[in-house]
């Protein structure tokens, strides 16, 4: 076989492929969209859901969702970014790293049941908490950390290290290197690492199975004191994410409009987490490129 024909053949595989999944992804956007986007309206975003009714919506799902997020995020963005600073500029290499490196290795590839399970017996019941926003934001944490370690990591070390010698030659020291050189230049590709995770920990259901429950009580939107045991922002209450609302509609529903309310909430979950990852990308180009203008 000649050099030619075999790159025809390499060409042609990979874009079978290519179109492969594009088809699956076209395909499974399609089906939920269809079936979905008809149920989506007002009404359905800003009424609570019921148990028994039909007519139900999902407003505290879609706000319990976006508040574990924002607390999952405060949360792992720091620890994270701080870690990946560690493993880029600060371990040395050796049998500790190696270690470390190993572990963020291992937590990565855990399933969320397992991170769930281990919510469960630390945040859950060790604490005495119960089910709870903060035990599920903390399960999140743990099931997110070693993407933004790695994110970061990879990020700083791809900066041109004659940034970082030039820094360094100038008599500045390290962490003012890091700060003033080095994060800049790395921060696009570390936001748009952090938005594909916010995204990750939008769909998420197994892990809050076990660690935010599958209840919401009846929240009163008026009261914003986050003591109060009925006020959206207490993180010691427990919270249906929306989910976790699909996969209980689905097999413990007993709503007539149980298919209406799966469909249109399972649109909403997917439209969400496109936004995510479209955001990712124009945020990350953007900041890109005005960085690059600057130097």
């Amino acid at each position: 076989m000649s050099a030619r024909t075999a790159d025809r053949i390499a060409t042609v595989v990979f874009i079978a492929i290519a179109l492969v999944i594009i088809s699956v992804l076209a395909g499974l956007l399609s089906f939920v969209f269809i079936n979905g986007m008809k149920h989506i309206s007002v009404h359905f975003l800003t009424t609570p859901s019921s148990n028994l009714l039909a007519g139900g919506g999902i407003r505290d799902q879609l706000f319990n969702s976006f508040y574990i997020l924002l607390i999952t995020m405060i949360f792992t963005v720091p620890i994270g970014v701080g870690g990946g600073i560690y493993m880029a500029e600060y371990a040395k290499p050796g049998k500790v790293t190696n270690m470390i490196r190993s572990c963020i290795e291992v937590l990565a590839s855990l399933p969320s049941i397992v991170i769930g399970m281990f919510g469960l017996l630390i945040f859950v019941t060790l604490t005495g908490w119960g089910y709870t926003i903060i035990g599920g934001s903390l399960a999140l944490t743990v099931f997110n950390l070693p993407v933004i370690v790695r994110v970061t990591e990879d990020a700083i070390r791809s900066v041109p290290a004659n940034q970082k010698e030039a820094g360094l030659a100038l008599g500045v020291t390290h962490w003012h290197t890091i700060k003033t050189i080095l994060l800049p230049s790395a921060f696009p590709a570390i936001l748009t690492g952090a938005i594909l995770a916010a995204g990750r920990v939008f769909g998420e259901a197994a892990a809050l199975l076990f660690t935010a429950g599958q209840s919401t009580g009846r929240l009163d939107y008026t009261d914003w004191n986050p003591f109060s045991q009925n006020s959206p922002l207490n993180i010691f209450r427990p919270a249906e994410t929306l989910a976790v609302h699909i996969w209980a509609v689905n097999t413990q529903g007993l709503i007539p409009d149980v298919k209406e309310v799966a469909n249109g909430s399972a649109a909403v979950l997917v439209i969400s987490v496109l936004i995510f990852n479209i955001l990712a990308r124009l945020i990350g180009r953007m900041i890109h490129r005005k960085v690059t203008a600057i130097k």
